[in-house]
């Protein structure tokens, strides 16, 4: 959401403190996890011997992650966005999206290539503990663009949409 307005995170310690959310059996057999960690929708994906965890709600225009699917993108795994097929890096957040290389643009058709639009999802922690996955929200205040659905503009316009005042 370019231009928007972002939520910090909490510098509150109390959040930053790991939140047991499921068992790594559980993680391993269903391949995802999602749901709330100190009011934050996050969801954790298992790919490949690895957990990620990362805002649920899609940058983009607030699709749900959970429901997309894993996918190698030129060489790195990424969630596939179910609602406009935004392509999001597990291990770093970033979007990526097809440019078209300048100088094959009088080529038709033009080579296209993978580019970053940089770091756009907010990233966690997960670790696997004794059997169980502990999430750690993220305390980094750089602000991305999925952080607009934790902001107060986001949170007046449900608001404001639910009493039928947009």
């Amino acid at each position: 959401m370019d231009g928007a307005v972002a939520a910090t995170p909490s510098p509150d310690p109390s959040k930053q403190e790991p939140v047991l959310v499921c068992t790594e059996a559980q993680l391993l057999r269903e391949g995802r996890w999602s749901g709330q960690v100190h009011g934050r929708d996050v969801v954790v994906f298992h790919h490949q011997g690895g957990c990620y965890t990362m805002d649920r709600i899609c940058h983009h225009a607030g699709g749900p992650l959970e429901d997309g699917d894993i996918e190698d993108i030129a060489g790195h795994a990424c969630i596939v966005c179910p609602w406009h097929k935004i392509k999001i890096t597990l291990d770093t957040g970033e979007s990526l999206y097809r440019a078209i290389d300048p100088a094959t643009i009088k080529q038709r058709p033009p080579r296209t290539r993978w580019t970053s639009k940089g770091v756009k999802q907010r990233m966690h922690t997960a670790e696997v503990r004794d059997g169980n996955v502990y999430v750690t929200l993220s305390n980094n205040e750089q602000k991305v663009d999925s952080d607009y659905y934790y902001s107060e503009e986001y949170k007046k316009l449900v608001s404001a949409s639910k009493r039928g005042t947009t």
